[in-house]
């Protein structure tokens, strides 16, 4: 800022009654040309730092330190010569700094004043900027040619040559509309400088996020809340893809590159173990697999996490298999989803450098892109970890009808859990039914149960979704609901893994002869022999295949 100063008293800011009060809540540099007693000032002609008083903190002889010589400079404060005045607040360091000048001379290296202010208590919220003095006919007056402030960083240097020249010494006459407008366009200047300040402020929660050391070391792409904000027009309704358990689903847009994307707000508290949250997180953008709904990143902030996915412009499966007003998945197209997310579950066991256990598959997590190839979504339940070493969770999450009998028993999810997920998922596209549902009277349907049924009959063909339009291959159907019945065995052992699964799926090997009365659950009343073991493999039976389990995804 550009002075030339006069003398005051009060400055305009401070009376007898609240001066020294810290109610005051007044931050100030003075540039004082008068010599007072009361106020115990050091000349009259001094640089003071005010806090909540005008008995200054620490003060100084107007000057400045010639960085040539090193020798101090004075300055007269009622000389009519133009000065430069740089203040700054560190807030780390809780220091102020006044340096001055000649207008003209570069600003020096050494400061006229550093003294410690911690403005912490004194400024609080929104707050005023501006200049303040009294007036009177004992003092000279003073004019601010320019000025120019910034928060969290160096104020933007002056145009020096675009600054206005000092107003004659000589008094001039004013007209009436002056008088009138100047003290309006004051007052508003410094009502809009309050404003701005309080909107930055404002601006500044609104987009505030959590950034932590340990974030750098991951290497993934963080997203910024201000364009996942404005990708999303502000998570507003109408870009809200669904609702689930774990969190909303909105559609975006980003600015930049125009790319359409699914952002996903996930809440969180600080004690589930934030750093392990994004840690997994970030190994799971690193999968690559056309059949998995890829990760582009994530954004952080207090209680909410959000992940940036791909979006999928024709939706989940599930609205295909049930919602009527869309159009029906002929069984070509039926096939090569299951194909492809066979496909991305034998990456996730056996192809990546650590094994991955979804924990949720099933058709509502299962995308599809503009082409309708089935991707795999949603990792929010996903688990990691090395290959040739154990699962260690022991939280039974997942989804009614798709849980495999031993977790109610051991907790821990393995391939096989992910398996018998994916078992329960073929009869549910080959179907067209939900694991868990109910017939006509309204009894309860389990429907491996109801598949293994008809296959004792002979008649499992009529097990398939009447509304599959004709053109398809039974041997094929015959052959996903086999599967389907095998994946969704009741002894994890019996299950085939994801390599064998694709291999049935291609034709490369033949399913094995099966007696279909050895997939009905009721078989599990036979495993073992009153031990310990059969009892917590009837528990999970009764969970499994009952419906007593709840749904903790929540219908992502």
């Amino acid at each position: 800022m550009l002075l030339q100063l006069r003398a005051a008293l009060f400055l305009g800011l401070l009376n007898t009654t609240d001066n020294g009060s810290r109610s005051a809540h007044i931050f100030a540099v003075e540039f004082d040309t008068l010599l007072n007693a009361d106020f115990h000032d050091i000349s009259s002609n001094h640089v003071g730092v005010d806090v909540n008083s005008l008995r200054s903190v620490d003060a100084a002889d107007a000057g400045y330190y010639d960085d040539g010589t090193g020798r101090f400079q004075s300055l007269s404060l009622v000389s009519r010569k133009a000065v430069q005045v740089w203040v700054d607040y560190d807030g780390g360091a809780a220091q102020v700094t006044v340096t001055m000048a000649p207008l003209g001379v570069p600003r020096p290296k050494t400061p006229l004043l550093q003294t410690a202010v911690d403005l912490s208590g004194v400024v609080q919220g929104a707050a005023y900027v501006g200049f303040t003095s009294a007036t009177g006919v004992l003092f000279s007056r003073h004019f601010v040619a320019g000025w120019s402030f910034a928060l969290d960083g160096p104020a933007p240097a002056l145009h020096v040559a675009a600054l206005p020249a000092l107003p004659r010494a000589g008094p001039k006459p004013r007209s009436k509309v002056l008088q009138i407008v100047l003290p309006i366009a004051s007052v508003t200047l410094l009502f809009a400088v309050g404003v701005s300040i309080c909107a930055l402020v404002r601006r500044r929660i609104k987009y505030a996020e959590l950034h932590e050391d340990w974030e750098v070391a991951l290497g993934t792409h963080r997203f910024s809340y201000r364009e996942l904000f404005h990708a999303t027009k502000g998570f507003g309704d109408k870009r809200l893809l669904g609702v689930g358990g774990f969190g909303s689903v909105y559609k975006g847009v980003l600015r930049k590159s125009g790319m359409e994307v699914a952002v996903k707000k996930v809440s969180h508290e600080p004690k589930h173990g934030v750093k392990e949250l994004v840690t997994e997180v970030s190994s799971i953008g690193r999968l690559r697999h056309r059949n998995l709904v890829q990760l582009l990143g994530y954004c952080r902030r207090k209680g909410e996490l959000l992940l940036v996915y791909d979006y999928m412009p024709n939706g989940s499966l599930d609205k295909y298999l049930y919602d009527r007003s869309k159009d029906t998945l002929d069984w070509p197209q039926r096939f090569h989803i299951i194909r492809g997310v066979a496909s991305g579950l034998l990456y996730l066991h056996e192809d990546w450098e650590q094994v991955v256990i979804h924990r949720d598959v099933k058709a509502s997590n299962v995308l599809l892109d503009a082409e309708m190839n089935g991707r795999l979504g949603d990792f929010g339940l996903a688990r990691l970890y090395d290959h040739g070493t154990d699962a260690h969770t022991t939280l039974v999450v997942g989804t009614m009808g798709y849980l495999a009998p031993e977790l109610g028993r051991t907790g821990k999810a393995t391939p096989a859990t992910d398996v018998f997920s994916f078992g329960a998922f073929l009869l549910e596209v080959t179907c067209g039914r939900r694991p868990i549902g109910e017939d006509e009277h309204k009894n309860r349907v389990v429907l491996v149960d109801w598949v293994a049924e008809h296959w004792r009959r002979g008649s499992i063909m009529d097990a398939a979704d009447k509304m599959i339009p004709n053109g398809f291959d039974p041997d094929e159907i015959t052959l996903v609901l086999k599967l389907g019945l095998m994946c969704s065995h009741p002894l994890p052992n019996a299950r085939p893994s994801m390599r064998q699964v694709i291999q049935y799926l291609d034709g490369d090997t033949l399913l094995p002869n099966l007696s279909p009365t050895s997939l009905n659950f009721t078989m599990l009343r036979m495993c073992g022999s009153g031990t310990d073991f059969n009892q917590n493999l009837m528990s999970s039976v009764s969970f499994a295949s009952l419906g007593a389990v709840s749904d903790f995804s929540g219908g992502r």
